[in-house]
């Protein structure tokens, strides 16, 4: 029998032998063994529940639900949650553009909270007396997961094996080889989370500050080598056609758009951040149509937004992607913020033009009614309608005008040093 380090800070009642308690479960290496561990080494009856935010097909269900019932779960629940994903987080990711450092569209932190908040409710429905996940203690999952547990459930015991007992991926694999598990431990060499907006990928080449992910790693392979060039629609902010395929929710143009994307290897690459437990961490992701549509979607704000309304959403979205990213969606500042991205949408629509080659792509264009570039007022560089040039004289007189004056009182001040 494995045994905790006997350092664990319980503030409920710990939760005996016997007693019914929830595992978030998604069939991969660390809550595989959660479940062996939970049910044969401490006696608990153990519910799983994997919460869907767009990574797995109806088949990858039905052999992830047999591979928990495998394990000995007593009971198995799957939740679709990848509408509710969109409508609480991805649709405010994209209203941002919000990119963490720059690089990543926080692919797994959003589905993560995502995923806390249904397990929370399962816990509540079932009744069950604690709750399980498989973080480790090196990373930000386990503090998503247990903020929100502290916040939902705030009297249900918080279990978390893998935690506890700082295993090793290849000490999971031993054990549950030990107790007969079958499954494939060669793919749990890599940790890969798969979610709609976006796939991680973790393994021995992001645990140093060197080293690139082999092609092999990567879930999508690439296939598409030629060029070709799609039509984004975009209605106040939210993607709603693709190449004139118009969709019933942006959930199904996202995933049309990934695709017709994911074969060409776009979005690949390596985030490297700073965990909130504050080591810095590394981690590959793919993430095609998140990328995609996050810079269409920019390309089309700087056509129809005003200079300070795109300012004021950088300042604003970019709080917003690192307090997400941090577990704090439940901060009621969020739901601010939300209100104020919501409101600077209202514009935002019209088509975007990305031309697709293999590991990149570009923006070519944009066509909108509400376009500020409209050639109307004026060809930047060329010619003006709305003012003249001694217009522009006298404003730039007006402009400067308190600088000069700075500069004109304080002319001598370095001769006089």
């Amino acid at each position: 029998m494995l045994s905790t380090s006997g350092n664990q800070q319980h503030q409920t009642p710990l939760a005996g032998a016997g007693s019914k308690i929830v595992l978030g479960f998604s069939g991969g290496l660390d809550t595989s063994f959660c479940v062996k561990y939970l049910t044969d080494d401490m006696d608990y009856e153990v519910h799983s529940i994997i919460i869907n935010t767009g990574g797995f097909s109806d088949s990858e269900l039905e052999a992830i639900k047999r591979h928990a019932y495998n394990l000995g779960v007593a009971s198995h629940t799957t939740v679709n949650a990848v509408n509710d994903y969109y409508e609480r987080i991805i649709k405010f990711l994209v209203f941002g553009n919000v990119l963490k450092n720059n690089t990543y569209p926080l692919s797994v932190s959003a589905e993560r909270l995502v995923q806390a908040l249904h397990i929370a409710e399962h816990v509540k429905k079932i009744g069950a007396k604690a709750v399980a996940h498989g973080s480790t203690g090196a990373g930000n999952d386990q503090v998503r997961f247990d903020m929100v547990f502290h916040i939902m459930i705030p009297n249900i015991q918080i279990i978390t094996p893998i935690r506890d007992l700082q295993l090793s991926r290849e000490d999971e694999i031993a054990y549950l080889k030990q107790k007969g598990v079958e499954m494939n431990f060669e793919k749990a060499v890599y940790s890969i989370n798969k979610g709609l907006w976006g796939t991680s990928v973790g393994g021995r080449e992001t645990l140093n500050s060197k080293g690139v992910l082999p092609e092999s790693a990567w879930p999508t392979q690439v296939t598409k080598h030629d060029t070709e060039e799609v039509k984004l629609h975009f209605e106040k902010g939210e993607l709603t056609d693709v190449n004139d395929n118009v969709f019933n929710h942006p959930v199904e143009a996202i995933q049309y758009l990934q695709k017709i994307s994911g074969p060409y290897g776009i979005g690949r690459d390596i985030h490297v951040g700073d965990t909130i437990i504050g080591i810095k961490g590394r981690v590959g992701f793919e993430a095609a149509a998140p990328m995609i549509i996050i810079k269409a979607h920019h390309a089309l704000e700087k056509h129809v937004l005003t200079k300070w309304q795109l300012s004021w959403k950088d300042t604003i979205a970019n709080f917003y992607g690192n307090w997400l990213h941090e577990g704090q969606v439940l901060d009621p500042v969020m739901r601010d913020i939300e209100a104020f991205l919501y409101s600077s949408q209202q514009n935002v629509s019209g088509d975007v033009f990305v031309q697709l080659m293999p590991y990149r792509f570009q923006i070519a264009g944009i066509e909108s009614s509400n376009d500020l570039m409209n050639s109307r007022f004026g060809k930047y560089g060329e010619m003006n309608t709305g003012f003249t040039g001694e217009d522009v004289r006298g404003f730039s007189k007006i402009f400067g005008n308190q600088t000069a004056m700075f500069m004109n009182l304080h002319a001598n001040d370095d001769k006089e040093q």
